[in-house]
């Protein structure tokens, strides 16, 4: 396998931030502007369309084909980004929040262009549009994201300010001791059921089992690349700047769903074909196929 003189992608884990930097030089925005950060899905390096409907953006997929994923930094700030397929963490395969999920680290004004699963220090794996049950999430047993791929954004955290004085017997709420009098409060209100209805039970639930259709998208696990990354450091701010998710689904689920409009199908009844038929016609003899 050829590394040549390829630069180190960084990557950035949970809390200790294992963020892949993918060198690649930023190219024209082809994407629709979404402010501080964006997210595309290229095919041969091309952007999918993006269709805004029912609240979301979505995407044609199209099937057997591999696709990647474009993070854009708009900012002067460096960003860790956490990003997911069918609910999967892209580095480690895992499904956590996208606070302790492992990151991808984009510097100030940088573009990354991440191709498939990460599968080692300097391997990867492509993403590929395929069908429910032949996608790297059923090979794992975790269907339940099936065709979304998200993107959470969170900054680099500044140094502290300076201290605020307050009245004494006023703690700041984001300090330790303001933090533990909310969460204090918080539990009260949870117990005596302020917050809404108290959690479910913790007892045996019914588990419907449902046969993985053949015609929704889902991305599979494809031909190995090479793609090196290293650990870094990045202390990431407790909330996310921006999340933004794509939802993918072939044409005919598109239809379905009314995001693309129903082709216009001229279909005769064959009973009004029938309620025109004659059983003669001016004709002096029978038409000779040989002539």
């Amino acid at each position: 396998m050829d590394t040549g003189n390829r630069p180190v992608r960084k990557l950035a884990l949970g809390s200790a931030l294992f963020a892949a930097l993918v060198l690649v030089t930023s190219g024209p925005a082809a994407a629709v502007d979404r402010g501080p950060y964006s997210i595309e899905i290229l095919v041969d390096g091309v952007p999918l369309v993006e269709h805004a409907s029912r609240g979301k953006v979505y995407v044609e997929a199209r099937e057997e084909h591999e696709y990647s994923v474009r993070l854009r930094n708009h900012t002067s700030r460096r960003v860790a980004v956490a990003l997911s397929v069918d609910g999967l963490n892209v580095i480690d395969a895992k499904t956590t929040s996208a606070r302790r999920a492992t990151k991808w680290i984009l510097a100030p004004y940088q573009t990354i262009t991440l191709d498939g699963w990460q599968t080692g220090a300097s391997t990867a794996r492509r993403f590929f549009f395929t069908t429910e049950d032949r996608s790297y999430g059923a090979w794992l047993g975790k269907t339940t994201h099936l065709g979304v791929i998200s993107a959470a954004f969170f900054r680099e955290k500044r140094p502290d300010p300076a201290p605020i004085y307050r009245p004494h017997g006023e703690p700041d709420k984001d300090s330790p001791s303001g933090r533990k009098l909310s969460e204090r409060q918080s539990s009260k209100r949870r117990d005596s059921g302020a917050d809404g209805p108290p959690p479910e039970s913790s007892g045996p639930r019914a588990q419907v089992e449902q046969e993985a259709p053949d015609d929704l998208a889902a991305t599979g696990i494809g031909r190995e690349i090479h793609h090196r990354v290293r650990r870094v450091a990045f202390d990431a701010e407790a909330s996310p700047a921006a999340v933004m998710e794509i939802r993918y689904e072939y044409r005919d689920a598109l239809v379905r769903l009314g995001v693309l409009p129903r082709p216009y199908v001229y279909r005769s009844d064959p009973l009004e074909r029938r309620e025109r038929a004659r059983g003669f016609e001016d004709l002096d003899f029978a038409p000779d196929p040989y002539r």
